[in-house]
């Protein structure tokens, strides 16, 4: 199983662009965590900021950020409180089929808006009532330490699905539900690759780009994302210019559209659109998955120097929502992101 460790270059590029319009209305083996049983009904879990004692059976789940929203909702477990990493929706989740993407319609109560995972509403936390917060490890120290005041809170890497889903287990007592997600995970990571050989033999070398509009536009790489590692555990190879050694790569890189053209020997172009702005989006899946790509297809579809490709001239160009490998890189969003790459990459039967 792939681990992926950086949430940093997805929250720079959002910074970037439209996340600031997005936010301003309101502030393969992993072994399983084990927990110190410390009394009858109390374990010690560790996390990213330490351990933390977890009692009884916690039913009041708040969740910050929809990375973890997917993983407690695998584990079939429902969320009384949840905070978007984008405000998608100000007011409480009344009808979260259409408030949430990608993940609304596996949710059947009305969790309370708590805000933004990265600056969470203390108040609607207090009106929450939780027994367990779960958090992205970028909070930091200070803001851990509110939120453990208000109940037992674990702070994990954004990317690290498997150490994530584990450790949520051992806390819930549902380490069976996460032994069957992360093997149908990997299960449906496998076939993906056994359907896409094929494609990986005829083109191999593919350039990931995300954009908004093409006014900033950075180069994915495996060691900073999901969405680019996926792509590489597939097969591909991934294409950078001259004078980037992959080696050296540590985030996502913001490149020049001069520096496009120096890429050319790429089979498949992929790019992931990365427009979140309420203005005009919908959570609705279709439309959502829309927004995310329209500015950029548009940009790059009038642009000289993205249309001098080999890969445009030969229609070997595909747009994919970001948000199904950045915000949501458990099982759920997994298979999302791979049933879009064979639907794209492979010939219609």
């Amino acid at each position: 199983m792939i681990k992926y460790h950086s949430v940093r270059g997805w929250l720079i590029a959002l910074l970037l662009t439209s996340v600031i319009g997005a936010c301003g209305a309101i502030d393969s083996s992993v072994e399983e965590p084990a927990p110190t049983t410390t009394t009858a009904d109390c374990r010690t879990v560790d996390h990213q900021m330490g351990k933390t004692e977890v009692c009884g059976q916690p039913e009041r789940i708040v969740v910050l950020g929809p990375n973890l929203l997917e993983l407690l909702l695998v584990l079939e477990v429902q969320p009384v409180g949840f905070a978007d990493h984008i405000q998608f929706h100000t007011k409480d989740y009344d009808n979260p089929a259409v408030q949430i993407p990608y993940l609304g319609d596996r949710i059947i109560t009305q969790p309370i808006n708590v805000g933004i995972d990265y600056t969470p509403n203390l108040e609607a936390l207090l009106r929450s009532k939780p027994d367990l917060i779960l958090g992205p490890s970028f909070l930091g120290d200070e803001q851990y330490a509110t939120l453990a005041q208000i109940a037992p809170t674990l702070l994990l890497d954004w990317f690290d699905t498997e150490t994530n889903l584990r450790t949520i287990a051992t806390t819930l007592n549902r380490s069976t539900q996460a032994d069957t997600a992360l093997t149908q995970m990997q299960q449906a990571v496998d076939q993906a690759r056994q359907r896409l050989a094929p494609v990986v033999a005829s083109h191999p070398k593919v350039l990931m780009l995300s954009s908004t509009d093409m006014t900033e536009v950075r180069l994915f790489t495996p060691q900073e994302n999901y969405c680019a590692a996926l792509v590489e555990d597939l097969g591909f190879q991934l294409v950078y210019p001259p004078a980037i050694d992959p080696a050296q790569l540590q985030a996502s890189v913001p490149i020049s559209l001069e520096q496009i053209p120096q890429m050319n020997q790429a089979d498949l172009v992929m790019l992931f659109g990365v427009d979140f702005a309420v203005a005009g989006s919908s959570t609705d899946s279709n439309r959502f998955q829309q927004h995310q790509l329209m500015r950029f297809q548009q940009a790059w579809e009038k642009s000289a120097i993205a249309q001098s490709l080999d890969a445009s001239k030969a229609g070997r160009v595909y747009f994919i929502p970001a948000y199904l490998c950045l915000g949501l890189p458990g099982p759920v969003g997994t298979d999302l992101y791979l049933n879009e790459l064979q639907r794209q990459l492979l010939p219609t039967q």
